[in-house]
């Protein structure tokens, strides 16, 4: 999926820094993540992709914004249609993925659940060990993935499409 359009869009209001601890990096490396998961899953991986860039994309504190998963399902909604286009089906699962990822252990469906984790084996980056108790898929639960995740995390390693494809300096800002 091409997510560069939609990054664009994105950026252009993005209130906190780009190489912060809910920047691009975060976002990078929850794609990877979830990617990775759905494999695994079966989720949707156009969801998967779009929660990636969507779910902190209007947080407007690195600390304590409780309305930032609600804000980020509202603005998919005003972005569907022209900057990305899901079916009916798959957008409620992105706006639901979107406002509960931070206040919510768990859900029924696949694509949710590999969306939550995909943002949680992320803690990492903030000096928090992810514990399968807080995960919901048996691929995310498993120690060596675990492992992996966290490992990224907490060196914050910038995956290498964040330049190649799309094209963000987080040295430069932007």
């Amino acid at each position: 999926m091409n997510l560069h359009p939609l990054l664009k869009v994105i950026l252009k209001d993005y209130a906190l820094p780009l190489n912060g601890d809910h920047g691009v990096a975060h976002w990078a490396r929850v794609l990877e993540n979830g990617l990775r998961l759905a494999e695994e899953t079966g989720a949707n991986v156009a969801v998967v992709s779009l929660f990636a860039v969507l779910h902190d994309s209007r947080r407007i504190s690195e600390v304590a914004d409780p309305q930032h998963g609600p804000r980020a399902a509202e603005f998919a909604t005003e972005l569907r249609g022209t900057v990305f286009d899901l079916d009916d089906q798959k957008f409620r699962l992105l706006y639901r993925a979107c406002e509960g990822h931070t206040h919510e252990r768990n859900h029924p469906d696949a694509t949710i659940q590999t969306c939550w984790d995909s943002d949680r084996l992320d803690l990492g980056r903030v000096g928090i060990m992810p514990h399968p108790s807080r995960l919901c898929t048996e691929a995310a639960k498993r120690p060596e993935t675990i492992r992996w995740a966290d490992g990224r995390a907490r060196f914050q390693f910038v995956p290498g499409f964040v330049v190649d494809e799309w094209e963000i300096d987080l040295e430069a800002g932007r």
